[in-house]
């Protein structure tokens, strides 16, 4: 593992237990054992330190997404996705808290480095709701970027669900699933 990515995943670590404002350089470098001007090294700053540990967590998993896409139905595709989100998210909290835009009021001068990464965030399911206009599945007329936010919240709404504790895993993921053919259904040409 090089040191850049000692660092960032010391920093992830961090800012996922102790929250933003709690974690210090120090405390990264220290977790990282490195030196804390070798963080320097890799970072401008706390701020930039951030929104690299979160792109780094969000490209990797939209990475993996990209991978399910391929000749299949779309809602199949967007179906597996789901699940695979709903896992994500849970294991990933600041990225499920940077999508949700819960991170915005706290840190409101990095509202536009969140906004690209949001963009990143859902590549995936914008590429799929194409695939599936092109398929014949979905109404031709469907405004892509609107939708596949939509599904994206839906789906970290999903995420949000083990705080309820009255559900158990299994009825959580059923719920995500009947929510997301909710939605297929309505994205089906008529």
């Amino acid at each position: 593992m090089s040191t850049e990515d000692a660092i960032l995943d010391s920093a992830n670590r961090c800012f996922t237990r102790y929250g933003y404002r709690r974690t210090s350089m120090d405390t990264i470098a220290k977790e990282a054992r490195v030196a804390k001007g070798t963080v320097y090294l890799y970072c401008e700053d706390k701020a930039d330190l951030f929104t690299r540990s979160l792109e780094r967590e969000l490209r990797a998993w939209v990475e993996d997404l990209s991978l399910l896409i391929d000749d299949r139905p779309a809602p199949e595709i967007l179906a597996d996705m789901g699940q695979r989100d709903a896992a994500f998210v849970e294991q990933h909290p600041l990225v499920a808290e940077l999508l949700a835009g819960l991170l915005d009021g706290d840190h409101p001068d990095l509202q536009p480095r969140f906004e690209e990464l949001r963009r990143i965030g859902v590549r995936h399911v914008v590429a799929v709701l194409h695939l599936g206009i092109e398929q014949g599945t979905f109404a031709p007329e469907l405004d892509v970027e609107p939708t596949a936010r939509i599904l994206q919240e839906m789906q970290l709404t999903g995420a949000l669900l083990p705080h309820r504790g009255d559900l158990s895993t299994a009825a959580r993921r059923r719920q995500q699933r009947a929510a997301l053919h909710l939605v297929l259904r309505g994205l089906e040409r008529r």
